[in-house]
């Protein structure tokens, strides 16, 4: 499967999911048995933790089609990236998705700053780029953040002495910022 159609799957499957029409592909003890000795992902996406944003479910993918990594606001650090690198890398997965989602709270708890509990701090630290890039741009300031964020992310991935780069150069491997509205369902890439 080359990138695009990998992007391309992927967007059918959240349209089933808005229009509620999902089918709920590869979910049975076939499929569980299919992959129960080897993974085969045909898209990676790194999402946020929140609770309200399951990629199996939004892109209505089935078991082994996705190799998701959650962590707050989506941050991308060494064991993130290493978790990536593992897919498309060893993996061969052709596709990487850095999916933001709108009402993202570690996003709004860096926007509003003030006193953070426990490691929350590091979390924020590592969304602080994002909130000072978009600072004095117009419309919502979260907004904003949140999908300058994403965007950061993916800079992140292509810049960390990480051989995804190469696997892009290549053609092998393509790289997208996407957005997912909490309320719509809807997921649009992120330009």
């Amino acid at each position: 499967m080359t990138p695009d159609e990998a992007l391309k799957r992927l967007l059918a499957g959240n349209e089933r999911f808005v229009n509620g029409t999902p089918e709920h592909p590869r979910q049975d003890v076939e499929r569980r048995e299919a992959v129960a000795n080897e993974q085969d992902p045909f898209a990676i996406v790194l999402t946020c933790s929140d609770s309200r944003v399951a990629p199996e479910v939004l892109f209505d993918q089935g078991l082994g089609d996705l190799f998701v990594i959650r962590v707050a606001g989506n941050v991308v650090d060494p064991i993130v990236l290493g978790s990536i690198e593992f897919a498309a890398v060893r993996l061969g997965t052709p596709l990487i998705v850095v999916l933001a989602h709108s009402s993202c709270g570690a996003v709004t708890a860096a926007v509003e700053g003030g006193e953070l509990e426990g490691s929350l701090p590091s979390v924020a630290a590592r969304l602080q780029p994002a909130v000072e890039a978009t600072m004095n741009e117009p419309g919502d300031a979260v907004d904003n953040a949140i999908r300058a964020n994403a965007w950061l992310a993916v800079e992140r991935l292509l810049t960390d002495d990480s051989p995804l780069a190469g696997l892009v150069d290549a053609g092998s491997l393509k790289i997208a910022a996407a957005y997912y509205d909490l309320a719509s369902g809807q997921v649009t890439p992120i330009s």
